[in-house]
């Protein structure tokens, strides 16, 4: 049954740590899951959260502090001394989980934290995970993984991966080295345990040796999860330039990556500079948001700079401003729709350099039909309840350009962004809006001069 979170639950709760009642919260919180702990502890005060989270068993603990998001894990984090992080949560993840906490600790604590940690291959595997960038694959791999030597016995290659099974929660892939640690193969458990060869069999006779893919630990996040998306893989083998084994990247680790990737471009192209959640603090929010409000602003004056220099004929011609708004929301919803597309193929790799033309040919063609249709029935709108034929015109003319140079437009920003090495996914906000704004209302005004001779 799905946990579910009342106010009621919440009220009680918090009812409970007021009045130091550990057990009767000790017995609520052992048969949820840790997911269900983390929804919680997003509730509740950072002092209460502290004060639950520590009487939880270690294990379980652990797993809480992984399913929480960064800035809840920070303060959560700040309510622990070092010992308590060392011993209820670093202890009982894998590397990649403890470095990415330990990440949000300042460097004095983290040489707490590492002290503190009696495994000295855990301590060095931590270390050397924290040097690497959070969207590499240095920063999303884990040291622990199970490998065996390909001049092993497939009996000596089952007692090995006994012992090292115990330090690692998923077995997907049993990676096959040399003397040298370095990279040879893979070998499916199912091979491994249902292969008819005697137990005395070498591991380099049974062993996958087809090319096997892999990464290096700068290699880009994105990048790593393309490749594990095109060959279906469940866990990816990071090597050093030697090809000795360094550790792997698993499905989740990846799901993960690409939840936050898709919020990061979702919030700009929303025109939010920054990743923020829901509860930080007013000045965050709006640092995050300002800049691009700003920028509105800006080409909202550029707009009535625009529409100022036509005062003129709107003051002739004033059912002139009756279309005027639909001229610029075509145009902005134009833009980002093709955009959008291009933004799409660039994330996915479908669409190369070689077919830039070719997509810029589809873009025309895609805006010179449905401007033709949308630009006929404005025309006939217009035509049947203003009775303006100039008006007309000038509507139906206008927005068939305005949908042209907008899909053209909205192809090219992120292409050209791309190019100069900014997140495409900008041109899909605020900037590629007020830009078609600006364009349309310009190609709008100036048809409006030539068919009403103004």
């Amino acid at each position: 049954m799905q946990f579910e979170l009342t106010k009621e639950y919440l009220e009680d709760l918090r009812e409970a740590i007021s009045e130091g009642r550990d057990t009767y919260i000790t017995e609520e919180f052992e048969p949820l899951h840790p997911a269900d702990v983390a929804e919680i502890f997003r509730e509740l005060k950072t002092a209460e959260a502290g004060y639950v989270f520590k009487l939880l068993e270690n294990e379980k603990a652990a797993e809480v502090m992984i399913e929480l998001d960064e800035d809840n894990r920070e303060k959560l984090l700040s309510t622990l001394t070092s010992r308590e992080i060392a011993e209820q949560v670093i202890d009982h993840i894998d590397s990649d989980d403890a470095a990415d906490v330990l990440s949000e600790l300042n460097e004095e604590k983290q040489a707490e934290v590492l002290a503190l940690l009696s495994d000295q291959d855990q301590k060095d595997g931590i270390s050397d995970l924290l040097r690497y960038d959070d969207d590499s694959a240095g920063g999303l791999m884990a040291t622990e993984l199970v490998k065996v030597k390909s001049n092993w016995s497939i009996a000596r290659g089952i007692r090995e991966m006994r012992k090292q099974a115990e330090h690692v929660d998923q077995v997907y892939t049993i990676y096959v080295v040399d003397d040298e640690d370095r990279l040879t193969g893979v070998l499916p458990l199912k091979k491994l345990l249902f292969s008819s060869s005697s137990i005395k069999t070498k591991i380099s006779e049974i062993y996958d040796e087809d090319p096997v893919r892999y990464v290096f630990p700068d290699t880009e996040g994105e990048e790593c999860a393309k490749i594990m998306e095109k060959y279906d893989l469940v866990a990816l083998p990071v090597v050093d330039k030697d090809m000795r084994l360094m550790g792997r990247i698993t499905i989740d680790d990846v799901v993960d990556f690409i939840k936050e990737e898709a919020e990061k471009d979702y919030q700009l192209a929303s025109g939010i500079s920054e990743s923020v959640e829901a509860s930080d603090n007013i000045w965050l929010l709006s640092r995050a948001r300002l800049p691009w409000l700003l920028i509105g602003l800006f080409g909202g004056m550029i707009v009535s700079k625009v529409i100022g220099q036509f005062e003129a004929q709107l003051e002739e011609v004033a059912i002139l401003v009756i279309f005027m708004p639909l001229i610029a929301a075509m145009a902005g919803n134009v833009g980002v729709q093709s955009s959008a597309i291009v933004v799409q193929g660039l994330a996915n790799k479908t669409l190369s350099t070689s077919s830039v033309f070719n997509r810029l040919m589809k873009e025309f063609s895609v805006g010179l039909l449905n401007g033709f249709i949308c630009g006929i029935v404005i025309f006939l709108y217009s035509l049947i309840f203003e009775g303006n034929m100039a008006l007309s015109y000038t509507v139906g003319i206008s927005l068939l350009t305005v949908i042209l140079i907008a899909a053209l437009f909205g192809t090219l920003v992120p292409l050209t962004l791309d190019k100069l090495k900014i997140d495409p996914a900008l041109a899909t906000g605020p900037f590629i809006t007020t830009s078609n704004d600006i364009i349309g209302l310009t190609v709008y005004f100036s048809f409006a001069k030539y068919f009403f001779g103004i």
